[in-house]
């Protein structure tokens, strides 16, 4: 067994070694080999500050779906055994369906190269890719206690079910809508809603000052990246860009849930309006070419933070300013403390009718929450 794990690291580790076979070997022998190497490599990644939808997220953009399957596995097996884990930890298994399926009593590998109609060696091959993309992954600041730790009461502030049923109905339509006019209005409804929501709350709540990472697609992510930074300044929170495939953001647990809920709606409807404006152009014409797109969505951040700022300026009660201030303090520091090394990136815009009609999209999409 120790042969094979050996063999099993040395060809994660160098895509040129090569893969291990099972023959001569039991399927616990197998399974126990298999088991070792990705719990030692699971285990390291939370001692880093990795959490279950971000090892998922990785996988998911860098290997196949077999290898997002054994994962999944790896990471159910992995936690099943802690008592202790922390609700964020809970959220996330359940979003990724962690789940322990097979019979405990038998070989995991074997069952699940039976499920996928794969030989024993084809699974191993798979565990080799799926460790191959693990390997190597930067530490990640921690914002959870990783499984195991015991835990202190947790006191959670989210969005009241009442208003969050209301402005998810609100950005659905949103997004839903053809027409640009309904769609600024229903999205600035949003925003006033929970911006009112929160700023309501606030006096009475203690700050719970957290951090949480969203996930966006990789195409064009600079500029779905600069509209979710944008969102967050709005909100009061703050936000750093990692090439890994996210964003990280600080704030209060209210704000940031607010955050994540407006930067989704708007990248659907930016994304909507980016499509739209090359739609009926020929092939190879500017408004359907890499920099258009790329311009359009910068633009689009860009006047979208322009608004939200705008809208937000008259909305905090003078009364609510002390509070403001220790939240933006207590926000500062955890900053600090989690992203001890950032820099500022610039992206060049390459498409001067992709940041205009950009700029125009996002006119649309107005969060003016003072209109009639």
């Amino acid at each position: 067994m120790n042969s094979l794990r050996e063999a099993i690291r040395r060809a994660a580790a160098n895509r040129r070694a090569p893969l291990p076979r099972t023959a001569g070997l039991t399927p616990t022998e197998v399974d126990g080999a298999v088991r070792t190497a990705l719990d030692e490599t699971l285990d390291r990644l939370w001692d880093h500050g990795w959490l279950p939808v971000d090892v998922y997220e990785v996988v998911r953009r860098n290997d196949d779906e077999r290898a997002l399957s054994f994962l999944v596995d790896a990471i159910a097996r992995n936690t099943s055994s802690y008592t202790a884990l922390d609700p964020r930890w809970r959220d996330q298994l359940a979003e990724i369906g962690a789940t322990v399926w097979w019979d405990e009593s038998e070989s995991h590998l074997h069952q699940w190269a039976t499920r996928h109609i794969e030989l024993p060696d084809d699974a191993v091959a798979v565990v080799v890719s799926l460790l191959g993309t693990l390997y190597g992954l930067p530490a990640l600041p921690l914002i959870a206690p990783r499984p195991g730790t015991p835990l202190a009461a947790i006191a959670h502030h989210s969005v009241a079910p009442k208003i969050l049923k209301r402005v998810r109905s609100l950005l659905a339509k949103a997004e839903s809508t053809p027409y640009p006019d309904e769609a600024e209005a229903l999205s600035a409804k949003a925003q006033e809603l929970v911006t009112r929501h929160a700023l309501e709350r606030m006096p009475d709540e203690p700050a719970t000052t957290t951090s949480r990472r969203l996930w966006l697609d990789k195409r064009y992510f600079d500029g779905k990246a600069q509209v979710v930074h944008v969102v967050a300044e709005a909100n009061r929170c703050r936000a750093v860009v990692y090439d890994l495939g996210f964003v990280a953001l600080v704030g209060e647990e209210l704000d940031l849930e607010i955050v994540e809920l407006l930067s989704a709606s708007l990248l659907v409807q930016a994304t909507r309006a980016m499509v739209a404006a090359g739609d009926k152009a020929r092939k190879g014409a500017e408004s359907r070419s890499l920099a258009f797109r790329k311009s359009f969505l910068l633009s689009y951040a860009h006047r979208i933070g322009e608004r939200l700022k705008a809208a937000n300026e008259p909305t905090a009660d003078d009364r609510l300013l002390p509070v403001l201030a220790a939240r933006r303090k207590a926000v500062d520091q955890l900053f600090t403390t989690l992203f001890t090394n950032t820099t500022t990136k610039t992206t060049a815009v390459r498409s001067a009718a992709g940041w205009d009609a950009g700029r125009a999209a996002a006119d649309h999409a107005d969060l003016d929450v003072d209109r009639p």
